[in-house]
Parts: structure tokens; C-alpha cells; sequence
């Protein structure tokens, strides 16, 4: 089997030294290995995604020195294959519509007595409601049921979902880990502006382009546990994870473009050589 892993970034702005991290991460194993290094864009935010970031992320990867094997994947190129899974899902009964806002269902979180998890889990409108609603024109996503789920594989199947980690975890997981996707809630497979969302277009590109080796920060290590469900609910493989430790700014948070970490392009821009970040990052 040869070793296949990712880069997928989203171009929401432009790349830091923790993008750098995971990039070069991936690469120098599927290189050390002899395997295949793929870049993926995920761009299926139409509010957020912009071009111009896009550019500034090859612009930044050839910068560090990376190359990757075949052409770059956009996942706005495969809206139609995610509508049709969304179809596939519902024809199953395996998802249910959602009218509720981000805001209420994180007002329904902080009210709830038995803590996040069930909240996260608000369950369908009454079918008299939730026609009177489709009525009205009321956006709506489409959020996986773990109750359905779950009898769709039968308690056996649930029982041993599992997937391998090659890396370690946040708290230094490795090896065989149950999976535990009740710990997520019902998650929202499509959205409305989009007609997908993170978790079933990042589980089908896997399977699609053959991602062996999934190879990523430890802030994703919790959403392993409802992509492995996702995996078996779809029939796909499910990839073996490495997952790695983040960078930290001085204050102990992770970097991020929304705290505007400083970006590769900022640090091209006041000389500094590619070498040089490299070495600094442990790659020599």
C-alpha cells in the first residue's frame, strides 16, 4: 500500500507558521515513505473562501519548498458529487432537517441539564411544524441522527467503530481507539449556503482520492470520532491518523488567523529564509 496523505487548507486568509507545521508534517512522511502528497483546498464557504487566498497558499507552499502529486483538488468543483450524497443520506432516513439558528442551539446548550452532548443533539421539528416551516421558505441543515445511525449499523457495528492513531492524541491516545461519536452530537452534514459541510465533504475527498494516512493537528482530533461513523455509514476506508501538536502563541493559544497570527507571507516579505523557518519548525 503505498503511504498517501494531505494538506488541506481553506482559503479563508492567508497561511502561518502552524500551517507550515502540518504542511511540512505531511509531506516528510509521504516523501520518507516513498508515497503520495496531495493538496486539497477546501473552499466550500462561499462567504469566506476568497481566490486571492487561494493563490496565496501555493504561493506560500512553493515558498517553503513543497511539492505535491497530481492536481490540486477544489472541493467548489464537487458540489454535485456532495448533493448527491446528501440525497443518498436522506433517502436512508439517516439525517433530519434543522431549522434551529447556531444561536439557539447554543442558547439550548447553555440550558441544558444534563450538559452539551444531548443538547447538541436537538432532534427533528414535528413534522406539523417542520411543514410549516418548509413553507415559509426557512433555511434549513441537514444534521446526521445518531439514533438512526446508530440502529442503521446495529449495536455490534456501533460498538466497534475504531479507528488507528499512529501519532498521538491531545492526551497521548496511540493505537487502537474506540471511536465515540455520540461525543459530538448530531453534526450538520449540509448547509444551506453551501449544500455541504466539513464533515462529509472531508470523509468522501479521502476515500475518493485514497488517502491512506491522515496527518493533522491535534485541534481535529476529536472530530476523528464522527468521520470514522461517517466512513461506515458511507462504506468507505478509514484512513489511518497521525495527528501532531500545535503551535502556541506566547499567551498558551494556538495560532490563527482570526487572532491574526503572523502569516508566511509577512515573514517572506521582512527577509526571512525559507531554510530558516523550516529549521526552526524541526525540518532540517
Amino acid at each position: 500500500m503505498t503511504l498517501t496523505t494531505r494538506f488541506a487548507p481553506s482559503p479563508t486568509g492567508r497561511l502561518h507558521r502552524g500551517h507550515a507545521l502540518s504542511a511540512l508534517t505531511a509531506w516528510r512522511a509521504a516523501r520518507a515513505a516513498g508515497g503520495r502528497f496531495i493538496l486539497r483546498i477546501e473552499d466550500i464557504d462561499p462567504t469566506r473562501c476568497r481566490p486571492e487566498f487561494e493563490a496565496g497558499i501555493l504561493e506560500d507552499l512553493t515558498w517553503l519548498g513543497l511539492d505535491w502529486d497530481g492536481p490540486v483538488r477544489r472541493q467548489s468543483d464537487h458540489l454535485p458529487e456532495y448533493a448527491a450524497l446528501v440525497d443518498v443520506l436522506d433517502r436512508r432516513g439517516l439525517m433530519y432537517r434543522c431549522f434551529r439558528t447556531r444561536k439557539e442551539i447554543l442558547d439550548a446548550i447553555g440550558d441544558a441539564p444534563h450538559g452539551p452532548v444531548e443538547a447538541a443533539r436537538p432532534g427533528p421539528h414535528p413534522p406539523e411544524e417542520e411543514a410549516a416551516l418548509l413553507a415559509e421558505g426557512r433555511p434549513f441543515a441537514w444534521r446526521l441522527s445518531l439514533d438512526r445511525a446508530r440502529a442503521a449499523l446495529g449495536d455490534r457495528a456501533w460498538s466497534q467503530l475504531s479507528f488507528v492513531e499512529e501519532g498521538a492524541g491531545p492526551d497521548g491516545e496511540r493505537g487502537l481507539i474506540p471511536a465515540r461519536p455520540d461525543t459530538a452530537g448530531d453534526v450538520v452534514l449540509a448547509r444551506k449556503d453551501a449544500g455541504t459541510a466539513y464533515h462529509l465533504a472531508v470523509t468522501y475527498d479521502d476515500a475518493v482520492q485514497g488517502v491512506t494516512h491522515v496527518i493533522r493537528g491535534h485541534d481535529l482530533f476529536e472530530a476523528t470520532h464522527i468521520q470514522v461513523l461517517i466512513q461506515a455509514l458511507m462504506g468507505w476506508p478509514t484512513p489511518a491518523y497521525r495527528h501532531h501538536p500545535l503551535l502556541l502563541d506566547p499567551t498558551g493559544r494556538r495560532l490563527a488567523k482570526r487572532d491574526k497570527a503572523e502569516t508566511l507571507q509577512s515573514l517572506r516579505e521582512r527577509g526571512v529564509d525559507p531554510a530558516q523557518l523550516r529549521a526552526e519548525l524541526g525540518f532540517q
